[in-house]
């Protein structure tokens, strides 16, 4: 069977800047401007079919030029395989393409990376935080994030009856 990374690579070419295949844990790093058509190709592609979204999640790598990552980890139903697709931020770019379209679950994942690092996902239909408090200051898992800050926490007005 032809690994998907070898299909990626025919199809997408330069669009696939890195690729690892460790314990036939496969990896790609993707050109952020070509994530939704590479994601749509793995799930469409007959033989390949990675049907289900299991995770998307950010990284922050404070050495690297382009600091941020934001992780995909897709699984087929059908061939029993799993891939991780890598796109590579600046922290002055954050903005990536939303993949909602093609997994509806991506949905909250994104939100959290937005929340959590501050990376934009651009076409989201609702991007706000969702676990912190609107008036937080700053994105928590970003490891310049001062360990001992502690945020004000708004408190209920008591003659406001809910």
């Amino acid at each position: 069977m032809q690994l998907a990374l070898d299909r990626l690579k025919e199809n997408f070419g330069p669009a696939v800047l890195e690729t690892d295949n460790q314990h036939g844990n496969e990896t790609a790093v993707i050109a952020k401007d070509k994530i939704v058509e590479v994601i749509r190709f793995l799930r469409d592609t007959e033989g390949l079919e990675f049907n289900f979204m299991m995770d998307l999640a950010g990284a922050d790598y404070p050495e690297r030029e382009e600091r941020f990552e934001v992780v995909y980890h897709l699984y087929s139903l059908k061939i029993k395989k799993r891939i991780r697709l890598k796109v590579r931020v600046a922290e002055n770019q954050l903005v990536i393409p939303t993949i909602i379209s093609l997994y509806k679950a991506a949905n909250w994942f994104e939100r959290e990376a937005f929340d959590m690092y501050g990376i934009r996902f651009e076409g989201h239909p609702n991007l706000k935080r969702i676990l912190t408090f609107d008036e937080f200051e700053g994105h928590p898992l970003r490891k310049d994030y001062p360990v001992n800050k502690r945020p004000k926490i708004p408190t209920p007005d008591p003659l406001i009856k809910v």
